[in-house]
């Protein structure tokens, strides 16, 4: 106890001290020193008699993570007032014990205590964090029976939890039910529609939020730079950034790590970095995003650099940081590399190895034609093969020509994922390559037989601060016209140059002449002709697709960036591709 406390004071002076002491140890999260004080509470005062002083020691032991502690003061208490209620409810909930913050309230209920607002969006915010919907849904029939779902801090507890629930629509309703709204109201709303992956919604939102003059805060902020990565919408995006200068937001590491991420989703990472080098403060979540943009658009050497200069600084990379580390070395071939860092993980930095870095190793190892050890590693690793390992496999048999291997890749992937028509088509290619016909042609005829259904491409560019949707044969556009005309120009350019369309890239079942036609207007190259009609000689032009590019795409952009002389960046499911002077940045690896 600090010298300066005496026992020998009157009885109010002492408990005024107490007091304080207790508002200390809960500020600086000091367990044993709150439990000296705990002590001396029961020695002096008997602590069953004074509802004050255990509401202050159950809010230091919930300060401390120490629950079962907090529980004990709560249950011996003779009389416990609402504020005993919320406070233990409380406990529960920030102590990720939603379960038995529900169980409580249900107790409070039972024992007929009074309830207020905090004590229903308490119990909400409980529901949220595990998406309890059928628990919610009473909530907010329960609300409505006390007349209390007009309460601001309720609807948006109840609009947080339907969104996080993926009840969105219920979510829009309870908001535009609100005869008030604040500041937090329309932040969950934003992020709300970006958890649901409502991008156009969210931004639509927040321009609603903005046009009536409402503070926004970094939640808010975060949440709508997400909206931007989403839609590559690059123009929205530096809009947001003006406001994040403008409010000094910036300070804030997870603002700056969503600037960070925006930019780098957007295609633009040397905007990326310089949001990166502006943000006062770092942290690791900041440090790991600027690494992973870095692994994601190829530039392998600047992840490794950044990888030594946040140990430099005293940071130690953790799990995330592997990942993205690895990553960058299967992008570029560097096998004994990825090896140094998959045994640097456990003995340098104490990380063990999860299934997303054994993942990124077995891509390592396919990539560089040594598919038998990638095997190996599957067959020896405590976790279980994913899809994803076995279609790293499956990829790198096709290329490297292991038939045997393709054969256990592809029979674990039609197990796995058997409506994945990808797998199907690797399978049929890498016995095309090995000029296995009729083992080629077997696959396609089961990939017919299943009926599987290829999931529809779509490919969408940001041109004058809009965002224009293709479809392979897109024919709503109002430009259709002039962009199949300019298309069908490039294609004979490029047909001199030796470019014969990728057939084995259409999954359709129709003649070679009609696949011909289909892989003709894939939907990024339709948007790709359309940045070309629209956007300025100087300007790079950035496509995103909802899909991994096929190989005829990726053919098509390498020529028409070295015969139109522009810089063409591609985002699909994968990663980037930088398409300059009839080169990629991926080196056909993707």
């Amino acid at each position: 106890m600090p010298q300066h406390f005496s026992w020998r004071c009157p009885v109010a002076t002492q408990l005024s001290k107490l007091h304080c002491l207790l508002q200390l140890c809960a500020r600086k999260r000091e367990p044993m020193l709150g439990k000296a004080c705990h002590a001396q509470a029961i020695l002096h005062f008997g602590l069953t008699a004074d509802t004050l002083t255990s509401n202050m020691l159950i809010n230091v032991y919930s300060k401390c993570g120490r629950i079962d502690c907090a529980r004990k003061v709560f249950d011996k208490m003779l009389g416990r007032s609402l504020v005993s209620w919320n406070t233990m409810i409380g406990t529960y909930t920030q102590n990720g014990e939603e379960q038995k913050a529900l169980g409580l309230f249900l107790e409070m209920q039972r024992e007929g205590n009074p309830f207020s607002e905090f004590t229903v969006s308490t119990v909400l915010c409980a529901s949220a964090a595990k998406s309890y919907t059928f628990v919610c849904k009473q909530l907010h029939a329960f609300a409505m029976k006390v007349a209390m779902d007009a309460n601001v801090y309720i609807s948006t507890a109840l609009l947080d939890v339907y969104a996080k629930s993926g009840l969105i629509k219920e979510g829009i309703r309870v908001f535009e039910g609100m005869s008030e709204r604040t500041a937090v109201t329309w932040s969950s709303m934003v992020a709300g529609y970006v958890q649901n992956e409502l991008y156009e919604e969210a931004l639509a939102s927040f321009n609603r939020a903005r046009a009536i003059g409402l503070e926004y805060n970094q939640f808010t902020i975060s949440s709508v730079s997400c909206a931007c990565a989403g839609l590559a919408a690059s123009i929205e995006g530096r809009q947001v950034h003006a406001v994040v200068c403008k409010t000094g937001f910036g300070s804030n590491s997870y603002v700056a790590s969503s600037l960070v991420d925006m930019y780098a989703k957007c295609g633009s990472v040397k905007e990326a970095y310089i949001a990166f080098l502006d943000a006062q403060r770092t942290n690791i979540v900041l440090w790991n995003v600027m690494i992973s943009a870095f692994a994601k658009h190829s530039h392998s050497l600047e992840v490794m650099i950044l990888f030594e200069k946040m140990q430099q600084i005293g940071m130690h990379p953790d799990e995330v940081t592997y990942v993205s580390v690895l990553s960058a070395c299967s992008h570029v071939g560097l096998v004994d590399m990825g090896r140094n860092y998959f045994n640097l993980m456990r003995k340098e930095h104490n990380v063990p190895p999860n299934i997303l870095h054994y993942s990124c190793m077995v891509d390592i190892l396919g990539r560089a034609g040594q598919i038998c050890e990638a095997h190996e590693l599957i067959k020896n690793m405590p976790f279980g093969a994913t899809a994803s390992m076995w279609g790293s496999v499956l990829a790198s048999c096709r290329i490297h020509g292991n038939l045997q291997l393709a054969e256990i890749a592809a029979k674990n992937l039609f197990k796995m994922e058997p409506d994945n028509a990808g797998n199907y088509v690797l399978l049929s290619n890498a016995y095309a390559a090995s000029k296995k016909w009729k083992e080629a042609a077997k696959a396609r005829k089961l990939l017919k037989e299943k009926q599987v259904k290829k999931e529809t491409g779509k490919s969408w560019i940001e041109i004058k601060d809009k965002v224009y949707t293709f479809m392979v044969g897109e024919t709503s556009h109002p430009r259709t016209f002039d962009i199949y005309l300019e298309l069908d120009n490039l294609l004979e350019e490029m047909k001199k140059l030796g470019y014969t369309p990728q057939t084995g890239y259409d999954l359709h079942n129709v003649d070679e002449n009609t696949k011909q036609e289909l892989l003709r207007h894939h939907s990024e190259k339709l948007a790709l002709t359309f940045g070309l009609m629209c956007l300025p000689l100087s300007a790079p032009i950035r496509i995103m697709k909802n899909l991994r590019i096929c190989g005829d795409c990726h053919s098509f952009m390498k020529l028409a960036s070295s015969i139109r002389r522009r810089e063409i960046i591609v985002r699909d499911v994968n990663r980037f591709h930088h398409f300059r002077s009839g080169c990629c940045s991926c080196r056909e690896f993707w």
